[in-house]
């Protein structure tokens, strides 16, 4: 017998003997003392990092008195404990802990029903189970059914981002070990990148509270700057979700591969909208939109479920046949209808980016601050106008000085998108330096005397700088 059970029997044989001869009043204040002192004990030992002497205090509260109090079970206190004892134990013992810290997970949604996220729970026993997989012994399958149920129970909880990456991590595998079909792999894909992309949208509405329509930064108190830290950081790592979930996926979902797979399944699938809707988005970011399988698919959802989405793709598939004028009444039209400001804010960012390839870069302007005015965090879209300030140097100049001057507009416009995502702080940074080491430098700003004019920059732009004091 092991050590850790034979702990838990002498415990719950001092408890049972304990609980036999309480008579009196004093004897059940004794045990509320008791809870009350060893409690902080653990609590005081975890703090101080001693979590070896704050396993027995911890197990005793655990054992007599399992709903006295969630620091049993929470990340700060019995997590720490048990990650410790798996940590510096080996073997069989180690093994024991890990099943121990699995027990302690569903000990807390057995004793604090109303306090615990069921989903969030259910992937930390999935996530535990395949951080430990090797001395578990559990397969790809086992391992993946976990994350599964967690996804499947309670999707509002299940929001980790590292439990999502997993999970999708996971499907890729099954997949490539031919256990599952290239349809539950894109099924799953798009199910997990809503998934994401609802959190994003949920994060983004609050980081939007903080972000000024001005140039100047909102000053923020200490509490307001720590909450939008964290919305950042989620902000962060679901962005890194989505890049790592395109990147897992590979060649895997290439046109060559999305194209038979689809036309097989159209048939079956064409009077349902989700898996029309997940078609023609899959189709067009990996711009498979030249084909017939791509407006077959918007057409078809157009006639049973027209929305915002299927007319921006009706507009891109204008565009693409050269019809320009078709294509902006179908673009007016998705904005008209999307009622939603992040998902409208995506629609006018995908229709300035369309404007931008064609060399228009007033109209891209123009959808590119639409964008922001419904997403003001939507750094990318202060980026896209940088470039085109950059880009139209040479031609919206009137002489050598002034045509290098405007990249000092486009370094201002570039600032704008690191302070509104701190995901874009490093490619803000990066093109801000770059844009002003090709302006004019502080010798020629000093030589022609021009420190503190405004200089209008002319054609498309129709903007004004000054000219700083270097």
């Amino acid at each position: 017998m092991n050590k850790i059970y034979q702990f838990l029997i002498i415990c719950l044989i001092t408890f049972n003997s304990s609980a036999q001869s309480l008579q009196s009043t004093e004897d059940l204040d004794s045990l509320r003392a008791l809870d009350v002192n060893e409690t902080q004990f653990f609590i005081d030992f975890v703090k101080s990092k001693n979590y070896e002497d704050a396993y027995k205090p911890w197990m005793s509260v655990r054992l007599r008195n399992p709903k006295y109090t969630e620091a049993i079970y929470v990340n700060k206190y019995g997590v720490k404990i048990l990650q410790h004892k798996i940590k510096t134990n080996e073997g069989l013992e180690k093994l024991d802990y890990i099943n121990d810290l699995i027990n302690l997970y569903e000990e807390y949604t057995q004793n604090f029903p109303n306090k615990i996220k069921k989903g969030d729970i259910l992937g930390k026993i999935a996530k535990t189970r395949y951080d430990y997989r090797n001395e578990l012994g559990l397969t790809v399958q086992e391992l993946y059914s976990g994350f599964d149920i967690a996804f499947k129970r309670d999707l509002k909880t299940f929001n980790n981002p590292l439990h999502l990456y997993t999970y999708f991590k996971l499907m890729v595998k099954l997949f490539d070990n031919n256990l599952k079909t290239a349809e539950e792999l894109f099924t799953k894909y798009d199910e997990i990148l809503e998934k994401v992309e609802n959190e994003i949208k949920n994060y983004t509405a609050q980081v939007n509270k903080f972000i000024s329509t001005s140039d100047d930064e909102i000053a923020l108190s200490s509490k307001d700057q720590k909450r939008l830290n964290s919305y950042n950081s989620y902000l962060s790592n679901y962005d890194k979700i989505m890049r790592g979930m395109s990147k897992d996926i590979g060649d895997r979902g290439n046109c060559e591969n999305l194209i038979p797979l689809y036309e097989n399944n159209f048939e079956v699938n064409k009077n349902d909208t989700k898996w029309l809707s997940r078609a023609m988005n899959r189709l067009y970011k990996k711009e498979c939109v030249e084909t017939e399988l791509y407006i077959k698919i918007v057409k078809q959802k157009v006639s049973i479920e027209p929305d915002a989405k299927t007319a921006f793709y009706l507009g891109n598939i204008k565009d693409k046949q050269g019809d320009s004028s078709e294509a902006l009444v179908y673009y007016n039209q998705a904005i008209e209808l999307e009622n939603d400001s992040y998902e409208k804010a995506k629609i006018l960012f995908l229709i300035a980016q369309n404007y931008r390839k064609k060399g228009s870069y007033s109209k891209a302007r123009s959808y590119y601050n639409q964008a922001l005015d419904n997403n003001p965090s939507m750094g990318q879209a202060h980026l896209a106008i940088a470039s085109m300030y950059a880009k139209s140097a040479n031609r919206c100049g009137d002489s050598n000085f002034n045509k290098r001057a405007v990249f000092w507009l486009a370094a201002k416009e570039a600032a704008k998108a690191g302070r509104v995502d701190s995901k874009l702080k490093k490619d803000a940074s990066r093109a801000v330096k770059s844009y002003n080491s090709n302006a004019p430098q502080k010798s020629e700003v000093f030589s022609e005397g021009r420190a503190g004019e405004s200089i209008r920059i002319g054609c498309w732009i129709g903007r004004t700088i000054k000219v700083p004091n270097l």
